[in-house]
């Protein structure tokens, strides 16, 4: 986090406050003061078209001189007297500042400007400058935060540029930065939840630079909470634990001493003689095998981005899973197919078996009686038939 104090600053307007330049009248050296013991009449003068009246028989030093002036005009004329270190009077304006901030000094009852030091003249006149805004037209810059993208940004009203508060946190935003401002101007820029334990980068620009409001600042270190780093450094400790929980299911998922979750291959023969075979080759599926590795508490789970960072990654295992178990699926439907065909192929086969091989005792053996019946009434027959025919040969002998 970081703080800059900018004068007059508000939400739309965070240009600040215009530091203007007053008009200052200021004597060419150390000023002595004015002699008026043998003037014959008081000296006035104006001071922004408000008379100043130094009493004659007087000896006014420039202190003397100073506060006369201060007292008489000072507030009428919005000006204000002094005395700088060199001993120079010094006249300022009070008024506010700008391009038409002025400061005359002049309308002598007697002699000139150069009785106040000032130079040779009936009159002596000073403008003021409005100034510009504190961040007006001045460049930032801020290093890469928290795998953030460095901040590069100019204030000012053209496009493109800076003014409010919404238009900074909208720059800041790729930088895992975001930015406030207090009643009193104090604009504040700390980082976002993503990057709550980094340290915010390298501040630059124009606006960094001698006497400007960026200059020297730093960002501080990232204030952990004491209790918000035990909950996480808990949450670490039990996601540690599932990781070693899936690579001993996955060591477990062993039949026959073939573990398709350790990348051992599966061969299935589906005829007699083996022509008809479907191989299944297994995938490793611990820990290791789907990109998992465990955290350290305090510096994982320690902010947003570090969290995300382990969703990715979970999200990524969870895809793997869900392609083999398409591709498991795939061949469970094969084997499923083959075992059905096989089931109804022994039916029919033991069906025919049956048929050649299981007979009724009863129906059999009254068939058997039947064909001896049969068989002794042919025999009859044909024993019939013969001695008919002997017989017939004999009468036609």
């Amino acid at each position: 986090m970081t703080t800059a104090a900018i004068p007059g600053a508000t939400a739309d307007n965070l240009l600040g406050t215009a530091t203007p330049t007053n008009a200052t009248l200021t004597s060419t050296a150390a000023y002595t003061g004015i002699d008026l013991t043998a003037a014959g009449a008081n000296l006035t003068f104006q001071i922004n078209s408000q008379t100043v009246t130094l009493n004659s028989g007087t000896n006014y030093s420039a202190t003397q001189v100073r506060d006369a002036i201060n007292t008489q005009v000072g507030a009428s004329a919005k000006v204000a007297a002094s005395i700088d270190g060199t001993g120079k009077l010094v006249l300022t304006s009070t008024n506010t500042a700008g391009a038409a901030d002025s400061l005359t000094v002049g309308t002598f009852s007697s002699g000139d400007a150069t009785q106040l030091g000032l130079p040779a003249g009936a009159t002596a006149t000073a403008n003021g400058t409005a100034g510009a805004s504190p961040l007006d037209t001045l460049t930032l810059t801020i290093g890469a935060t928290g795998n953030g993208t460095a901040t590069n940004i100019t204030f000012g009203t053209g496009a493109g540029k800076v003014k409010s508060l919404n238009d900074l946190n909208a720059a800041l935003a790729a930088n895992n930065l975001q930015a406030s401002l207090s009643a009193a101007g104090a604009l504040t820029i700390s980082t976002t939840n993503d990057a709550a334990s980094a340290t915010i980068g390298t501040i630059g620009g124009t606006a960094a630079g001698a006497g400007k409001l960026f200059n020297g600042l730093t960002g501080s270190a990232p204030v952990q909470d004491p209790t918000a780093l035990a909950n996480r450094a808990n949450l670490v400790n039990q996601y540690n634990n599932i990781l070693d929980q899936i690579t001993t299911t996955a060591q477990d998922a062993s039949y026959n001493g073939i573990n398709l979750l350790n990348g051992d291959q599966l061969k299935l023969t589906f005829n007699e003689t083996g022509s008809s075979t479907l191989k299944i080759q297994g995938v490793t599926f611990d820990a290791t095998g789907l990109n998992l590795t465990k955290l350290t508490a305090g510096t994982d789970f320690v902010d947003n981005a570090s969290a995300n960072a382990t969703l990715k990654t979970l999200n990524n295992a969870s895809g793997l899973l869900r392609t083999q178990a398409s591709t498991l699926g795939s061949n469970l439907s094969i084997v499923q197919i083959r075992q059905d065909f096989s089931k109804n192929l022994i039916n029919v086969l033991q069906t025919g078996s049956s048929n050649l091989t299981l007979a009724d005792t009863n129906e059999e053996a009254a068939n058997s009686q039947a064909l001896s019946t049969r068989q002794s009434i042919a025999v009859s027959a044909l024993a019939l038939a013969n001695q008919s025919q002997q017989s017939v040969l004999q009468l036609l002998r």
